[in-house]
């Protein structure tokens, strides 16, 4: 039987003074939340976002939680799927890649919508995304590659576990009550990578968010659960290929945050891609290329992400933004992936994009970190440019906070990025005034 010790850690970790979570990680967790905030806004007119809308609308229920792009309000539950799949929709939030999940996008839907109803300070909501961020991070280490590689999407399996566990801290449940909503969530994670190019991959995130919201409002009615049945016989890492290196998982637990390595997106597309992407641009700007005078492009990638995010030919909008060529082809061809009207149907059909696209090699190269690319440019001269990106490469906090203003501008506009940024703050932001903003009010 699997070692159960790392249930009762991570609960404890959940129950933790707030003075124990440093500065450097609520101010990323705070620039986090402003990042989701504007693509989840950007998203609202994808066509799962207004399906989904509508689906609350037909379901009725409670007006309790805010939805992106919807003057009413919905259940809990059902905020938290709608919103939850809102900001994954455009696939363009956060990625960390010690678990290779997105998490502010089941968190942020999980939490937003049990904070409502109250007036929390945002200093309380940011404290307890922090728990569920390093708690995510965490478990999708000790779940392991193999759980990736075999087909389940750590956003919406490790995703829904930190999001338990920042949810029971946010509304007070006690150590027995976040036990057993620890174990009940183990029945409920779920999310495979074969939905991803399709609408079910954003929903992976909106499923793991409410069945967050659920558990939890469940545990603190009184349902109880299996507390071990994340690890024991027959739990959730053993039947779900989970690795359970506790040791690694648990290092320094409580005293750093590997929270802080979260990578946000600069371009619109699967962040498999971005190293890759980062590199061709930084090569293609040095030289002044263009697709023209390009004979062949060969890119080395972690084998990793081979089956992530290399869709060959890829026919539609949505399998765009997981294709290394096509998006390659984009970028040199002169459009800017980090746009989102970039990523449409007619352009995966479009005849010069893909004449260029299918210049494009992908090779697997294990030697390659999982966060870089290498790329060598071939020109019909026999000119040959190479060029590597690590998307691990540390950047200051005004860095980030710089290109995440820049992007969420692109975004929504001046005002209303600078009202998102001056709602997110952990000193002077606002729960109610940013749903306020999400309705569009």
């Amino acid at each position: 039987m699997a070692d159960i010790s790392i249930s009762e850690k991570l609960v404890a970790f959940s129950l933790s003074p707030a003075r124990d979570i440093p500065d450097t990680a609520m101010e990323i967790v705070s620039l986090s939340l402003f990042d989701w905030a504007a693509v989840g806004l950007a998203g609202i007119d994808e066509p799962v976002s207004r399906k989904l809308r509508q689906y609350a609308k037909d379901a009725g229920g409670k007006s309790e939680a805010s939805l992106f792009g919807d003057h009413q309000k919905t259940s809990l539950r059902m905020a938290a799927l709608v919103n939850g799949t809102t900001s994954h929709a455009l696939d363009y939030d956060d990625t960390h890649f010690a678990y290779i999940g997105h998490p502010s996008t089941v968190i942020f839907p999980t939490l937003l919508a049990l904070s409502e109803r109250g007036d929390i300070p945002m200093s309380t909501f940011l404290e307890a995304a922090a728990i569920g961020f390093e708690t995510a991070c965490r478990i999708g280490i000790w779940l392991g590659r193999g759980h990736y590689q075999i087909g389940y999407h750590q956003t919406g399996t490790a995703g829904a576990i930190g999001a338990t566990l920042a949810a029971a801290r946010l509304i007070g449940l006690n150590t027995s009550e976040t036990r057993h909503a620890l174990g009940l969530i183990s029945s409920r994670a779920s999310g495979l990578k074969s939905q991803f190019g399709t609408m079910g991959k954003p929903m992976n995130a909106g499923l793991a968010a409410a069945n967050a919201v659920e558990t939890v409002m469940l545990a603190k009615n009184g349902v109880t659960s299996n507390p071990n049945a994340l690890t024991g016989q027959n739990g959730f890492a053993e039947t779900h290929h989970g690795e359970q290196d506790t040791n690694t998982a648990l290092t320094d637990l409580g005293s750093i945050y590997i929270l802080e390595n979260v990578s946000h997106k600069y371009h619109a597309c699967c962040h498999g891609l971005h190293a890759a992407l980062e590199t061709l641009r930084t090569v293609a700007l040095k030289h002044s290329l263009h697709a023209a005078q390009i004979k062949h492009v060969n890119i080395r990638t972690h084998p990793r992400w081979m089956t992530v995010c290399n869709i060959v030919k890829p026919s539609t909008a949505l399998e765009t933004k997981f294709s290394y060529g096509h998006t390659a082809a984009l970028l040199l061809a002169g459009y800017d992936t980090g746009k989102l009207e970039t990523y449409t149907d007619a352009l995966a059909q479009d005849k010069n994009i893909q004449a260029i696209r299918d210049r494009v090699k992908v090779t697997a190269d294990a030697a390659i970190d999982e966060m870089a690319s290498a790329v060598s440019i071939t020109l019909t001269d026999g000119t040959i440019y190479q060029g590597t990106y690590d998307l691990a490469q540390p950047a200051s906090r005004e860095d980030i906070g710089s290109r995440l203003s820049l992007k969420a501008t692109a975004l929504l506009g001046a005002d209303k990025a600078a009202d998102l940024w001056q709602n997110t703050r952990p000193e002077n932001g606002s729960i109610i005034n940013l749903g306020r903003l999400m309705r569009g009010q």
